[in-house]
């Protein structure tokens, strides 16, 4: 492969970079929105038990693979491109 082809996949690998911190604040800020709005309520037990369980935690997981799949891709592409 051309030099220049490896831009590409680093340009990938930073995508997904910036795609896992965005789901991560995005996870932080939206369960901080939720527990916010509960110290507000004046019965929160009962409306803890009728809500669905909150789902942040899949943001912040997938913000997590997506970081972890954004520096292996870049350092590939950064490997072959230095010593391709």
């Amino acid at each position: 492969m051309p030099q220049v082809e490896w831009f590409i996949v680093m340009g990938i690998g930073g995508f997904f970079l910036v795609l896992g911190i965005a789901l991560l604040t995005s996870g932080k800020r939206a369960a901080r929105n939720y527990y916010d709005s509960l110290s507000s309520l004046s019965d929160a037990r009962k409306f803890l038990e009728r809500a669905p369980r909150p789902r942040f935690e899949s943001l912040k997981i997938g913000g997590r693979i997506s970081i972890a799949v954004g520096l292996v891709v870049l350092l590939v592409g950064a490997g072959f491109w230095i010593w391709g």
